[in-house]
């Protein structure tokens, strides 16, 4: 999967072929697609909710610019997979998710990987994690028709923050945003589908 699917399509860095290599994506999907873990494919995990395909993944993270000292946070724990490709490379994640029975799959998963510099919380994600920001890099797993103001302010001076923002059911742009002295800079990098980032209830 790494050679063929990351290391092929300009991911360089790194820290993020190491991470790839490293965990096992069939600890994250669903036993009767476990023989599908290393295709190059989004993945049913249940509850109308996907698996990124893995070059989506590590094209995401390589996007993060990650450091071993990076705060990130995460809006969208999903299966866990992305989670526990940041908490490889960087020293903390704190990952949020709306649906119950996700989080508690990613826990488990994690836990078993020994997995420990990860920090969940079972709640909608696009009201950030004010407790413990700002944060170094966010990273959001969901499209979402803008840049929630929240995630916004919980990013620090100089920080990145990578986001698929576009109208539900229609193609996506994944952003990258720059947060420099108050004022953001966007960039978009590439065109994606994702599920919906869930809104203020």
């Amino acid at each position: 999967m790494v050679r063929e699917q990351i290391s092929s399509r300009e991911i360089i860095d790194p820290k993020v072929i190491r991470a790839m290599s490293k965990i096992p994506r069939e600890q994250f999907v669903p036993d009767k697609y476990k023989h599908l873990a290393y295709s190059d494919q989004p993945l049913p995990i249940g509850e109308n909710q996907t698996i990124s395909q893995p070059y989506v993944v590590a094209f995401m993270t390589q996007a993060l610019q990650l450091k071993r000292s990076s705060r990130v946070l995460e809006i969208g724990t999903g299966s866990g997979y992305q989670t526990a490709i940041l908490a490889s490379i960087a020293k903390e994640v704190y990952t949020i998710e709306v649906i119950k029975s996700l989080i508690d799959n990613a826990r488990d998963s994690l836990k078993q990987l020994g997995i420990k510099n990860v920090r969940f919380k079972h709640a909608n994600g696009r009201a950030g994690w004010q407790e413990f920001a700002p944060f170094d890099r966010i990273i959001v797993t969901a499209a979402s028709e803008d840049i929630p103001r929240s995630l916004q302010d919980q990013l620090v001076d100089g920080g990145l923050m990578i986001i698929p923002v576009g109208r539900q059911y229609w193609s996506q742009d994944l952003v990258l945003v720059t947060k420099k002295k108050n004022r953001l800079s966007k960039e978009n990098l590439l065109p994606v589908r994702f599920v919906p980032l869930v809104k203020k209830q």
